[in-house]
């Protein structure tokens, strides 16, 4: 198997991608996108049946629908084509530019970044994933024994803190069940992520299939799946009362259930719907499971309800519900959002999928970062999501050599994070929309929001 294909079957390259001139924007206003829209796209691209992996010796399950992984990536000989090309074009010799232009080709490519990381970065371990599993859900239930039992206002608010961080933590070893980085057992990853999603109301299969879509098109204006950049004219078309919610503190915190209910401004269908867009008709049964599971436990959210009063289920379960849903929506937005410097979207044959995870960013959350599983080790996690995420330092460390100047340090938290709140304040302020032309696009700000006066039009 190449080292820069992720599927276990063979999967077409992308076509080559061409670097844009550094005169200036590549505009393409009349020129057709085409990327992956829909996963129904995903299934009419790809030229491979099971029978095909078999005849390769591989197991007879397509790994490339079943985990949150590229399905195409370009080659190393495209990749470094095209990287001469720029170069040749624009007389790059081999010292660096006086200027750093982070929405310019790469030196280098996938199969640099992948040789880097040590090999045993990509072994996944099932019983070192599972103790983490038993080491949150005995916190988990210990946080509500002990609130339960003191049952002090002192207490509650302490609670709410660290088991809504608690809820965020089980949220991300499901996530990585959704990945196949949690083991390469594809029933023990579905069983884990079904019971943990579960737990804290989320569709495994819906979510899983959604964010699958995100780590294939991240970077890209239009095809991105999670808190993608609003072209001009559809961000001019919303509503006052939209606007408010997207870029107003603190709504922003709480979009993560009306986006599994309705997705993002711009795109159309339902997690919990099996006929959505967001699937293929193969994925049908794994979205009923998934949304029977979800309806399962808002079922036994109830009957506890019934059993220790409405009230002390806020307390115990509603409240720390809301705070991890703060800490998704604040997490998954910095990752893309908020650096000092602009960082650039791309559309047309100026997007790859290095390109794209470049855009990410690594995020320090002090004590929180083992808390949460190291999931603010972004960059490499969204290049490489098989890395399990207790490999993810390591390898970003052996991987930063390769990145130079594209990967950008994050600033050192204290115990505490809340210098990301600052963060996120500031790029509420500043990154509304982008241009509706020109294939690398950066965020623009619209005054009116700016100064909190936000109108439709």
């Amino acid at each position: 198997m190449a080292p820069w294909v992720i599927s276990e079957c063979g999967i077409k390259p992308l076509a080559p991608v061409f670097p844009r001139p550094r005169t200036g924007v590549v505009m393409s206003s009349t020129s057709k996108v085409g990327f992956l829209n829909t996963n129904k796209g995903v299934t009419a691209s790809l030229k491979f049946t099971p029978k095909t992996c078999l005849s390769n010796g591989f197991r007879e399950r397509i790994w490339g629908l079943k985990v949150s992984a590229p399905l195409r990536v370009a080659s190393v000989e495209e990749e470094q084509e095209n990287v001469a090309v720029f170069n040749k074009v624009n007389g790059v010799g081999k010292e660096e530019l006086s200027e750093f232009d982070p929405g310019a080709p790469p030196p280098f490519n996938l199969a640099d970044i992948r040789a880097a990381i040590p090999k045993h970065c990509w072994v996944k371990d099932p019983w070192k994933s599972m103790s983490y599993v038993v080491r949150d859900v005995i916190a988990v239930f210990g946080l509500a024994a002990a609130a339960a039992y003191l049952n002090n206002w002192l207490v509650w608010p302490l609670y709410w803190a660290a088991q809504g961080t608690m809820f965020w933590a089980l949220f991300v070893l499901g996530h990585d069940c959704g990945h196949g980085s949690f083991s390469n057992n594809h029933k023990l990853n579905s069983v884990v992520g079904h019971i943990l999603h579960s737990s804290i109301l989320v569709p495994y299969h819906g979510w899983r299939i959604s964010h699958r879509t995100h780590h294939q098109n991240h970077g890209h204006v239009e095809n991105d799946e999670s808190w993608h950049p609003l072209p001009e004219k559809l961000f001019r078309s919303l509503d006052s009362v939209t606007r408010m919610l997207r870029f107003t503190m603190p709504f922003p915190l709480l979009a993560y259930p009306v986006y599994l209910w309705s997705r993002s401004p711009g795109k159309t269908g339902s997690h919990f719907d099996p006929s959505s867009d967001l699937f293929v008709p193969s994925e049908r049964k794994d979205v009923i499971t998934s949304t029977v599971s979800w309806i399962s436990m808002v079922a036994l959210l109830v009957g506890l309800g019934f059993v220790m009063g409405p009230i002390q289920l806020l307390k115990l379960y509603g409240v720390p519900y809301v705070l991890f849903v703060m800490w998704l929506d604040m997490v998954t937005y910095l990752h893309h959002h908020g650096h000092e410097d602009k960082l650039p979207w791309y559309r047309g044959k100026e997007w790859s999928y290095l390109r794209g995870g470049l855009t990410t960013l690594d995020r320090d959350y002090g004590w929180i970062n083992n808390i949460h599983h190291d999931i603010g080790t972004h960059v490499i996690h969204h290049l490489f999501p098989q890395i399990p995420h207790y490999h993810l330092v390591e390898a970003t460390e052996a991987a930063k050599p390769v990145f130079g100047k594209y990967y950008k340090e994050p600033k050192k938290s204290a115990a505490l994070p809340f210098h990301l709140i600052g963060e996120l304040f500031r790029s509420l302020r500043t990154d509304h929309f982008v241009s509706d032309t020109g294939d690398v696009v950066y965020y623009q700000t619209d005054p009116e929001i700016t100064s909190g006066s936000s109108k439709s039009e």
